[in-house]
């Protein structure tokens, strides 16, 4: 049961009631209460409710102070207003939940002058504002208290709520402070603004302040009447469209006219019947269309649903195209379209034949890798075309999103598939040569790992159940052949190379440019420039020296540009009337293209101590290089220079060991180490270079300058050298070999286990090459060094006779010439 107490009606004194100096405080949390106020407050912390028993045991007289902080659950003497209003406790009523409600009126102001105690509950010392009678009503208070009435009925007018009552009090009030107070305590101010009202002593002041507060009040209330009253007529115009609409519908029922709606519907439902979706697809297809049958026409997700079912019906479930199973023409055609490249050409071949042998057989996940320029992504067209399929190309360079590969998920705002499934739309078909270039340059970042994303996509055990994020159904990838391009196969994720059947691409020969050059690349460019061969006529000497000294690359897009640059300097001259038979030969190119660009490397001109000539792979095919080795006086220091990686520097050290610990078996002092700095450098020092393959060349060249005997000129080797001795395989011997062959090389060293790369070198290269296959490095120096002594008579001779002419003749030295001329013949030299 509760406890409710009243005050009698008999107790209550028409004279003023006397405010004692000390008094309970009852902290309020989110109001302010001004003088002649009532309103019921809830109680329920143990201060105030020891504060209310207090005022209840005497006169029922309690301040109401405001907190500064709402949230402040135990108020300090700092955390209260000083200014709050006595009020009288007119009934108090306890709840069940243990706390109190009471039900407050205010009397009159009071500044807290000082805390007399803050346990069990704060009492204070207080002093009564004392506001002045009524203010001398001057034209201008009246007018402001005529003004503070019409703004509070205009506030009225717009909606905001207040007590009829309230309206019929203040109509007849002529107090300004104690109209400022009514007004204040019922429009619903904030707390700070309403404390600032009720510290403000001046009436008129007070007044004041309330009608500022009326005016921004009113303009709120006029600018949310008008977004409502803009929002109102939206919807309103919204159901008027809607009603309407239905007015048609029944009206067309009636003429006996189609729907449009559900004429879009039946034709969806058509198309949907006729992709001939699978078990697993044409459910979802169907519960859509149910969606959008009972959706507004017009709303967003209706699109939304509307485009996702086109895009189901446009998806190839069942469209496929027949593979041309003619093996020779399928041959004929590659061999058209593309010079050499034999590896491929057979895998393609081999496919078609099991294809022909086997109905139901997986595509195959091919991976082309080689420099640029080869011909990868131009393979693929001809591939699609030997097959008879269609051809889709997607380039996975710079894609770092995972939504490329997978698509959105339809929550988001233009969302779409991924490219893979946007590529199989394009092609009309679900079994298409779908080519995926550069996917060595990859990448990843917060947004999601696309190459993690194409493991599904290339991976023949699930790609026929690959599931789109937009789609979110099954689409079968099997019968798709997939065709990837790299350039290197390194940046390639491991798991999704496993994946791949990797085919290697390399760099042409300059007779396999020339062919290529004569045979597709020249008659293209004559026609696209508009020129015949009756205009321009380029020998093969000439095409040959163009691409010798013009370009330097493993492929041939350069080659085709400088022909392109000679058509064009061509077609120049005939558009300005100089129509004449045109013949570029090798000793007019450089009229058209200007002095060559590149000199390629040729044997050196005498045989040298500590010159070794190695052999090196770029991306644009294979170079050599000359590692050049000195020594001179010093504390045994190698110094290594020519931009070298830290590998190279590394191999460089390791010779340098196996060199020291052979030092016994060449004849080398090993004082010698101790007293002479060793400097190695590799020349095209602008040129970063790395990689173990110069081992034995680095090892070759300084055994040369420690034992003073010269290396083979005509001889260049690659391969990798041990602390041991032991020579490793490299790789790139193709591209190394035509190198060689190119510069005059008559005798390359290799490491012994790559002899089985021998097999797939040009015929050329191995007609005029001689390789020694080599497995210690005991075996290099006894093939690259000459004996002792050996070839230094002819080198010192050429050296004294440049000396002779260039110094001038003194007296008798035409018969010394003669005399020493003599002896040479008699000598045989």
């Amino acid at each position: 049961m509760s406890d409710e107490q009243t005050i009698d009606p008999k107790e209550e004194k028409e004279e003023e009631i006397t405010i004692p100096e000390e008094i309970p405080l009852l902290p309020v949390r989110d109001v302010v209460v001004f003088p002649f106020m009532i309103l019921p407050l809830f109680v329920g912390r143990e201060v105030s409710i020891r504060a209310i028993d207090e005022a209840l045991s005497h006169d029922r007289l309690i301040l109401l102070s405001t907190q500064k902080k709402v949230d402040d659950e135990e108020p300090t003497q700092e955390d209260i207003h000083s200014i709050g209003t006595v009020a009288t406790i007119m009934r108090m009523l306890k709840l069940p939940d243990g706390r109190i409600k009471i039900l407050v009126q205010g009397l009159a102001k009071a500044r807290i002058s000082r805390f007399l105690s803050s346990r069990p509950f704060f009492k204070v010392a207080i002093e009564k504002i004392q506001e002045g009678g009524l203010p001398e009503v001057t034209v201008e208070v009246e007018a402001l208290i005529r003004n503070v009435k019409e703004q509070l009925e205009n506030m009225v007018s717009l909606g905001k709520m207040i007590l009829p009552d309230i309206l019929i009090i203040a109509e007849n009030i002529d107090d300004p402070g104690r109209l400022a107070d009514l007004i204040t305590s019922n429009i619903g101010l904030k707390v700070d603004q309403a404390q600032e009202i009720l510290e403000l002593t001046d009436s008129v002041e007070r007044l004041q302040k309330v009608n500022e507060y009326l005016s921004k009040e009113i303009e709120l209330l006029s600018v949310q009447q008008k977004i409502q009253a803009e929002a109102k007529g939206e919807m309103d115009k919204i159901q008027r469209e809607y009603f309407l609409r239905e007015q048609l519908k029944a009206i067309q029922k009636e003429l006996g006219e189609v729907d449009e709606r559900a004429e879009e519907i039946n034709e969806l439902r058509s198309k949907i019947e006729k992709a001939k979706m699978p078990a697993k697809v044409l459910p979802e297809a169907e519960k859509q269309l149910r969606r959008l049958e009972k959706m507004h026409p017009d709303s967003a997700e209706a699109s939304t649903v509307r485009t996702y079912l086109e895009w189901l019906i446009d998806m190839p479930w069942s469209k496929t195209t027949r593979d041309v199973l003619d093996i020779p023409k399928a041959r004929s055609i590659l061999d058209e379209d593309h010079y050499d490249l034999e590896k491929v050409k057979d895998r393609i071949l081999e496919y078609l034949s099991v294809r022909k042998l086997k109905k139901k057989m997986k595509g195959p996940i091919l991976c082309f890798v080689g420099p640029p320029g080869v011909g990868k992504t131009s393979l693929g067209r001809s591939i699609a075309r030997a097959l008879g399929r269609k051809f889709v190309r997607i380039s996975l360079g710079g894609v770092r999103d995972e939504a490329e590969i997978r698509g959105h998920r339809r929550t988001y705002v233009g969302a779409l598939p991924g490219r893979v499934i946007q590529g199989i739309k394009q092609a009309g078909t679900h079994n298409p040569v779908f080519m995926m270039d550069e996917i060595d340059k990859l990448g990843s970042d917060f947004r999601g790992d696309p190459s993690s994303a194409l493991l599904e996509v290339l991976d023949p055990e699930q790609n026929n159940s690959f599931s789109d994020h937009y789609l979110n159904v099954p689409f079968d990838l099997s019968n798709v052949m997939f065709i990837t391009t790299a350039n290197l196969l390194d940046p390639i994720p491991s798991a999704l190379r496993d994946r791949m059947e990797v085919l290697y691409l390399p760099g042409y020969t300059h007779e396999e440019k020339l062919k290529i050059a004569r045979q597709y690349l020249l008659p293209r460019q004559l026609e696209e420039h508009g020129i015949t061969e009756k205009i321009l006529s380029i020998p093969d000497p000439a095409i040959l020296d163009l691409i010798t000294h013009y370009t330097q690359e493993a492929g041939l897009r350069n080659v085709e540009r400088e022909i392109a640059r000679l058509c064009r300097k061509v077609a120049r001259q005939v558009a300005e009337g100089k129509d004449r038979k045109y013949l570029v030969t090798t000793n007019n190119l450089h009229k058209f293209l200007g002095p060559p660009k590149f000199l390629p490397e040729v044997e050196l001109e005498d045989n040298q101590v500590g010159v070794a000539t190695g052999l090196a792979w770029t991306q644009s095919g294979g170079d050599l290089i000359f590692i050049e080795a000195t020594k001179m006086k010093g504390k045994g220091g190698l110094v290594l220079t020519g931009q070298l990686g830290d590998v190279m520097k590394e191999s460089a050290q390791a010779a340098m060991s196996f060199i020291r610990s052979r030092s016994h078996k060449l004849g080398i002092k090993e004082s010698t180490f101790a007293q002479n700095d060793i400097h190695v450098h590799v020349p095209a020092g602008a040129i970063p270079k790395d990689g173990p393959s110069a081992g034995i060349t680095m090892a070759t060249a300084l055994a040369s300058v420690f034992t003073d005997r010269i290396i083979k000129k005509s001889l260049a080797m690659t391969g990798e050298v041990t602390l041991r001795g032991r020579v490793l395989p490299i790789g790139g011997l193709r591209e190394k070999s035509m190198a060689a062959l190119r510069a005059g090389i008559r005798q390359v060293i290799i490491p012994k286990k790559n002899e089985k790369d021998l097999l797939e070198l040009p015929p050329k290269v191995k007609k005029n090459l001689e390789f020694i296959p080599v497995e210690r490095m005991d075996e290099v120096l006894d093939i690259a060094l000459l004996p002792a002594g050996k070839g230094r008579k002819k080198s010192t001779s050429r050296k004294t006779a440049v000396r002779k002419k260039a110094v001038p003749a003194k007296k008798g030295a035409k018969k010394k010439a003669v005399r020493k001329k003599t002896v040479k013949k008699r000598s045989g030299k």
